[in-house]
């Protein structure tokens, strides 16, 4: 498939067929490196083709959805592989979904076969995680004909503002392993893996880059030491990061010592991050190394913004790139001016980079799409964010961003993670109330109850705190600020 850009001939290649060329090229270069070692492009090139016959066997066959619910480790690398060997699109489960919301995403998607642990529908072939786990060892499996989907991946939403929806990308699963994945980030680096592989942003930085070239470092989980411990052990040259990470690693005392000299690009994104947090995250590591993504799992559009300009434009997410165009509009539809709050609309090219398969899309008929953020446009062109329209708490007539009360909230030394929402206040409106997880501290409700009424504006100040000591988000730092509300209120 080969295509002249910019005068440099193109060649797009089945995502089966790179993997197979890397283990040809070179098959002692080293691709992952998990907490059971390293893999080289041999190993996952041979493990993936006898993973891909297991599938094959199972029934999966070309365009079919597989669904991959696995640790994250080299077993969810080598499932997605072997999904693309088979022809097929993969779509990953978080392996700690409840066998309720798992029935409900095998419903919604209706995958050929389940590749993972758990309970799944009896008409959809399972190949659990120890058949996973054999596919590193045995007998040589004979090539097989070059096939590629025509979705080269398909993800559920996050869900942190509802139910979430299946998201089916539009492109194939051929890419040209030439190009970097994103014009910021370089074509060979070691990716810092510790965010979850199922979700969409983790997994499409670390699959594009496995293709472009990058070495990964696969942590199972986010965990500030052992973050810090693996970019100075590996040599890390880039890593993706959502503010409630960087919160945590800010946190850690030993963040002021660690050896992070290899560090060239930290890329962030997920959620609004606080202005304080992100001035002090660039205190630490420098400005000229980390760059702000604004993106959705729908690939609608993006924009982006370095430390640098961020400085000159505190809270700004950037202009766009990629061909993106931004509007923001009025509750009527009609365009906001400069300034003006409203809800972020996207388009990028003529055609969708997504459809979802169980909802419809916001989509309007000249291209324009929206996840249904609140937020400005200055004078130039740059983005700054407020907070998600289904999230905003109307107070005595005041609409209340709910990133602002947590922003203030997790100032405050103790608070590890902080979530603000309404609660009914029994005359049609809502109260300010949140829960903030404390980790291992002794700080209690009443302490901090005390400590807000000096830090807070008294429109905004919650009127009800609950401490806990457990996350309040998921590995992806997202979290349902509608499950801790109904929580709240049970209690």
């Amino acid at each position: 498939m080969p295509s002249c850009e910019t005068g440099v001939m193109a060649v797009r290649r089945s995502i089966s067929r790179i993997f197979a060329d890397a283990a040809a090229d070179d098959p002692s270069r080293v691709l992952l490196v998990d907490a059971d070692g390293e893999v080289t492009a041999a190993a996952l090139d041979a493990a993936a083709s006898r993973l891909s016959a297991t599938l094959r066997a199972s029934g999966v066959g070309r365009d079919d959805l597989v669904a991959i619910s696995l640790p994250n480790d080299r077993s969810f690398v080598v499932a997605a592989v072997a999904v693309w060997r088979a022809g097929a699109t993969p779509l990953p489960i978080a392996p700690h979904r409840s066998d309720e919301e798992r029935a409900a995403l095998v419903r919604a998607a209706g995958p050929t076969a389940f590749v993972g642990d758990g309970a799944v529908d009896a008409s959809v072939s399972t190949v659990p995680s120890a058949r996973v786990a054999a596919a590193w060892v045995g007998a040589p499996v004979p090539p097989t004909e070059d096939v590629w989907a025509a979705h080269w991946k398909a993800v559920p939403s996050s869900g942190s503002t509802g139910e979430p929806k299946i998201v089916l990308a539009a492109g194939p699963a051929l890419f040209d392993p030439t190009r970097p994945v994103a014009d910021f980030l370089p074509r060979e680096a070691v990716q810092l893996v510790s965010g979850p592989l199922w979700h969409s942003a983790v997994f499409t930085y670390a699959m594009r880059g496995l293709m472009t070239g990058h070495r990964l470092i696969v942590l199972p989980r986010f965990e500030e030491r052992a973050w810090l411990e693996a970019v100075a052990r590996h040599g890390v040259t880039w890593a993706l990061l959502v503010p409630t990470m960087m919160h945590r690693l800010l946190r850690e005392p030993a963040h002021a010592t660690a050896d992070v000299s290899s560090l060239e690009t930290i890329v962030h994104m997920g959620a609004p991050c606080p202005v304080v947090l992100k001035t002090r995250f660039l205190e630490w590591l420098g400005p000229q190394r980390v760059i702000e993504v604004y993106a959705g799992s729908e690939s609608n559009g993006l924009t982006m913004i370095g430390g640098e300009e961020w400085l000159r434009h505190p809270g700004s997410v950037g202009r766009p790139i990629g061909g993106t165009e931004v509007q923001i509009r009025r509750v009527d539809g009609t365009r906001a001016v400069v300034g003006e709050v409203g809800e972020v609309w996207m388009r990028r090219g003529a055609d969708p980079a997504y459809r979802y398969l169980n909802a419809p899309s916001r989509r309007d008929a000249e291209g324009w799409d929206t996840l249904r953020d609140l937020g400005t446009l200055d004078a130039d062109g740059r983005l700054f964010l407020r907070d998600r329209v289904d999230d905003v708490i109307v107070c005595g007539g005041v609409r209340i961003p709910p990133a602002k009360v947590e922003a203030v909230l997790e100032s405050h030394p103790s608070v590890r993670s902080a979530l603000a929402f309404g609660l009914p206040d029994g005359r049609g409106g809502e109260l300010v109330a949140a829960v903030v997880d404390v980790a291992e501290s002794s700080v209690d409700a009443e302490e901090l109850d005390r400590w807000a009424e000096e830090e807070f504006d008294p429109a905004h100040r919650p009127v009800r705190i609950h401490v806990v000591r457990e996350p309040l988000r998921n590995d992806a730092g997202k979290a349902s600020r509608g499950a801790w509300a109904r929580r709240l209120r049970e209690a």
